[in-house]
C-alpha cells in the first residue's frame, strides 16, 4: 500500500505527484484552507461554549422578578 498523497474529486482519485505543478499548488492551497477552516471551527466551538457559560452566569446574577 502506498503512502503517496492522493486527492479525490468527482469520484476519481489522483496521485498528487502525477499532477501538474499548477494542480499541485492548488492541492496545497486547498489543504491549507481546509486546515484553517477546521482551526476556526474549533475556535468557534470554544467561543460558543464561553458565550453559553457567560449567559448562564449572567442569568444567575440578575435580580429575580415576579412575572
Amino acid at each position: 500500500m502506498s503512502n503517496e498523497l492522493e486527492i479525490t474529486t468527482g469520484g476519481i482519485s489522483y496521485k498528487v505527484s502525477d499532477l501538474s505543478p499548477e494542480a499541485q499548488q492548488q492541492v496545497t492551497n486547498l489543504r491549507y484552507v481546509e486546515s484553517e477552516i477546521a482551526r476556526l471551527n474549533a475556535q468557534l466551538a470554544i467561543y460558543e461554549t464561553a458565550r453559553g457559560t457567560y449567559k448562564s452566569v449572567l442569568k444567575d446574577l440578575l435580580p429575580k422578578t415576579a412575572q
